[in-house]
C-alpha cells in the first residue's frame, strides 16, 4: 500500500508539471478572437447567401454579324426585367444596327429597347481597360449576340484586340458562361474549326436557328425563340415562349 501511494504521488507530480509546461506554449484565444460584446450572446439574424440572389451583370456584346434583332430583343428583355447589363457594341455592330433595325446611335437603341436603362451600363469597345476587361470584376457571364465569324476567330485564338474580345477571353479564363450566337450560313471549314476551338475552351455555341414546333406567326416569335434559349443558358427565370411539353 505504501508503494502504491508513492506511485500515485509521483504521477500527480508529473501531471502537474506537464500542465505547467503546456500552459507556457498556449496562445490565448483572445489573441485571435474579437473582444466579447453585449450582442455576442444574442442570436444573430439570418443573412441570405450572396449566391441566392445574383446582382452580377450580364455582359452583352453586339458585333457585326447579321442578326441584329436578336441582340436588340435580348437587350430589351434584360432592361425590362432590371437585369444588370454591361453593353458593348463594336463599330461594325453599330453599322449593323442601323442597316437591319434602323437604329443609329445609343439614344435610338435606348428608345428601341423600351427606354428603361437604369440597369444598363454602356462601355466603349475601344476601351480595353474598362471593367469587363478584368477577371476581378465579377459577372454572371457573357453573350455575344449576334456573333460574327471574325469575333469567333478572335475569341478562339485569344487575340483580345478590343474590349469585346478581351471580355470574352476573361469570361473563359474565369470559367464563366460564354454564349456565342452566330447566324452565319453556310459555314466554312475555318468557321467550324474556330467554333470548335471556342467550344473546347468552354464557350457555348448557340446558333441563331429558331425552331418551328410552336407554330410562330410573326418574326418576333422566331426572335424570342432564340432569346429564350440565351436567357435559359444564363439561368434567368424569364419566360418569353411556350415550352415544349410533349403533347
Amino acid at each position: 500500500m505504501q508503494n502504491e501511494g508513492q506511485h500515485l504521488a509521483r504521477y500527480a507530480a508529473e501531471a502537474s508539471g506537464l500542465r505547467s509546461l503546456n500552459s507556457s506554449f498556449c496562445i490565448p484565444h483572445s489573441a485571435f478572437a474579437s473582444p466579447p460584446s453585449a450582442s455576442t450572446s444574442q442570436t444573430q439574424p439570418h443573412t441570405e447567401s450572396p449566391r441566392a440572389v445574383s446582382t452580377h451583370p450580364v455582359v452583352l456584346a453586339i458585333t457585326g454579324a447579321s442578326g441584329a434583332p436578336y441582340g436588340v430583343r435580348l437587350l430589351e428583355v434584360l432592361a425590362a426585367h432590371g437585369v444588370p447589363t454591361w453593353l458593348l457594341v463594336s463599330a461594325h455592330g453599330w453599322r449593323l444596327l442601323e442597316e437591319e433595325c434602323g437604329i443609329e446611335g445609343e439614344p435610338a437603341l435606348r428608345t428601341a429597347t423600351g427606354g428603361e436603362w437604369h440597369s444598363v451600363h454602356v462601355f466603349d469597345d475601344k476601351d480595353r481597360g474598362a471593367a469587363p476587361a478584368s477577371g476581378s470584376a465579377r459577372t454572371r457571364g457573357m453573350v455575344v449576340c449576334p456573333c460574327s465569324m471574325g469575333t469567333v476567330a478572335a475569341i478562339a485564338h485569344g487575340t483580345s484586340r478590343s474590349l469585346i474580345e478581351r471580355a470574352a477571353d476573361v469570361t473563359l479564363k474565369e470559367r464563366r458562361p460564354l454564349l456565342l450566337v452566330p447566324r452565319e450560313t453556310p459555314l466554312s471549314l475555318i468557321h467550324m474549326r474556330n467554333l470548335t476551338l471556342a467550344a473546347e475552351a468552354g464557350a457555348t455555341i448557340l446558333p441563331a436557328a429558331p425552331g418551328f414546333y410552336h407554330r410562330p406567326q410573326a418574326v418576333r416569335e422566331l426572335v424570342d425563340f432564340i432569346v429564350q434559349r440565351v436567357l435559359d443558358q444564363l439561368g434567368l427565370e424569364i419566360a418569353l415562349v411556350k415550352r415544349w411539353g410533349g403533347e
